[in-house]
């Protein structure tokens, strides 16, 4: 049985998704009118969000005042971040922000529950305290402990918005089994069946609080775009939320694009497009490489409509994208197509905005810039446009660092020459980058200078 928990509401989505609404914050009561959450509700809409003043200060400090007051998300990505923050990037444990939310008259507060055992089995940077085999741990000390707080009564009329284990069963999909892009360690997950367990855990137990709103991570077109990845990970999302006691019911919708880079759409180029030498999906870019999406609008919206009712979940759900570092501004935007009278791979790379060597790099990009600000209702089937990776924390050091817990992954080496999963180009990354969480103020620098739409 669900617990019976508050949510207020107030503009409705449909008038709000004809314009789209900026998501801010004043220091006024919020309102509270008795509901539950239920699968496509879209708790983003008419909200005021919670800004997070460990970060917001951080931001103030790093020369970024101007959107200081951009809601961000609490990443709660260790058990003792549930106390006293995450990665030395935060300062207040989740009892303090949820009371800060309050004190601010906001009305909904987002946060990242990512501590999986075994977490993300395909990248060194971003590991966690946890080993395979403890599903227990994540179950009691994580999960329950974070329960206890949400269930607490005084936070009835809080939206809680849950951006659930990122990075964890999209790799279950593509770097398992003989593909080039296997790793043991994925393999030894996809085994013992601990992510898809932890994932269901999570989405019964902490949906079982009426006021939260839970969203699956969906990786990015760049990574499950592909026929291969697509209805297979829909598939894969859908046994985890029968997991553990959960159920569909639990799962408000999904998270494409978090602490990425994709572009949200790219206005130069469409995956229709046919250059001289043919169309451009069809081995005539290597950027879109059969792929069948360009963007993370696209992406999302089929996954909603099309892969996500295949494999079970309720029709009329809806995304959220993280446009916090997806604007790529800056003098390299192209301000037009390329020629489409020329070969797909010109046309292409002279077209994108998304200015990266490769897709599948994720670490500390250089030429990156703030997106879209956060917005309820931007799209058909999106929820909100929402900055969850806070802008200026790393991805994860440039160099090893000794007595680093999380590892020293060659993806953040701007040296790097590249592995199969970024079919061996270079990592794109900035030098000079701290362990991942921790504040990057030349990363940030370059996210306000090449900001679009720009800092004013």
């Amino acid at each position: 049985m669900r617990k019976s928990r508050l949510r207020v509401t107030g503009v409705s989505a449909a008038a709000l998704a004809a314009t789209g609404t900026l998501l801010t914050y004043s220091l006024s009561a919020p309102p509270a009118a008795a509901e539950t959450a239920a699968p496509g509700d879209n708790p983003y809409a008419g909200s005021q969000l919670y800004v997070n003043p460990d970060w917001s200060a951080a931001a103030t400090q790093g020369g970024g005042a101007a959107i200081a007051d951009t809601p961000t998300a609490v990443w709660l990505d260790s058990i003792g971040a549930i106390t006293s923050g995450s990665d030395g990037s935060n300062n207040m444990g989740l009892r303090e922000h949820m009371d800060e939310a309050l004190a601010q008259g906001a009305d909904a507060i987002q946060i990242v529950t990512y501590n999986l055992p075994g977490r993300d089995c395909a990248a060194l940077a971003s590991r966690g305290e946890l080993g395979p085999t403890e599903i227990d741990r994540y179950k009691t000390e994580f999960i329950d402990a974070i329960d206890t707080i949400i269930d607490d009564p005084a936070y009835e009329s809080l939206k809680v918005i849950n951006i659930v284990e990122i990075d964890s069963l999209p790799n279950l999909i593509t770097n398992v089994g003989g593909r080039e892009t296997a790793t043991p360690e994925c393999d030894v997950m996809k085994a013992n069946g601990n992510y898809v367990k932890g994932v269901g855990y999570n989405l019964g137990t902490l949906g079982d609080n009426g006021n939260v709103y839970n969203y699956i991570d969906i990786g990015h077109h760049g990574w499950i775009g592909w026929d291969d990845n697509f209805q297979a990970t829909a598939d894969l999302l859908y046994e985890a939320a029968n997991a553990e006691g959960a159920s569909p019911e639990d799962v408000t919708g999904f998270a494409a694009n978090t602490a990425n880079y994709g572009a949200t759409v790219e206005p130069y180029f469409s995956i229709d497009d046919r250059a001289a030498d043919g169309p451009i999906r069809e081995g005539h870019s290597s950027w879109v490489d059969w792929n069948r999406y360009v963007d993370e609008q696209s992406f999302a919206q089929a996954f909603v409509t099309q892969a996500a009712t295949s494999a079970g979940f309720p029709s009329g759900m809806g995304a959220i994208i993280d446009t916090s570092r997806n604007g790529w501004g800056g003098a390299d935007r192209p301000s037009g197509p390329g020629d489409i009278s020329g070969p797909g791979e010109d046309y292409v790379n002279d077209s994108r905005t998304d200015r990266r060597i490769h897709l599948g790099n994720w670490c500390n990009q250089s030429g990156a810039g703030l997106g879209e600000r956060p917005t309820a209702s931007p799209a058909t089937s999106i929820h909100a446009y929402a900055w969850i990776k806070p802008p200026g924390e790393s991805d994860g050091a440039s160099e090893e660092i000794p007595d680093d817990d999380k590892g020293f992954d060659r993806m953040c080496d701007p040296t790097y020459e590249g592995n199969a999963r970024n079919q061996y180009n270079m990592s794109g990354a900035l030098d000079g980058a701290p362990t991942s969480g921790h504040w990057f103020q030349a990363q940030f620098e370059e996210l306000i200078a090449n900001a679009n739409p720009s800092v004013s």
